[in-house]
């Protein structure tokens, strides 16, 4: 009976913005079967230090945060900072 712990990155989603939202699954194994999970989630805005990100995710926010995203996201906060 070996117990193991295994944490993987498991979902990364774009949303219309340009966030990028990404889940964390930690699994605890017994001899390969998975006793139970649990799930850490969090958001990564545009134009964000990806430092110590996984590289997947680096990967994929280099890809979808082009000038043009960053900036509509920019514009974005900056109207709703006006409108508050």
């Amino acid at each position: 009976m070996a117990l193991t712990k295994q944490t993987i990155i498991d979902k990364i989603e774009v949303v219309e913005n340009g966030i990028v939202q990404v889940r964390e699954r930690t699994d605890v194994l017994e001899d390969g079967n998975v006793l139970s999970s649990s799930y850490h989630r969090w958001v990564l805005t545009p134009a964000q230090d990806l430092t110590g990100q996984d590289a997947r995710v680096t990967a994929i926010c280099n890809a979808v945060w082009t000038q043009e995203v960053i900036s509509a996201y920019e514009a974005q906060l900056a109207s709703q900072r006006v409108g508050a």
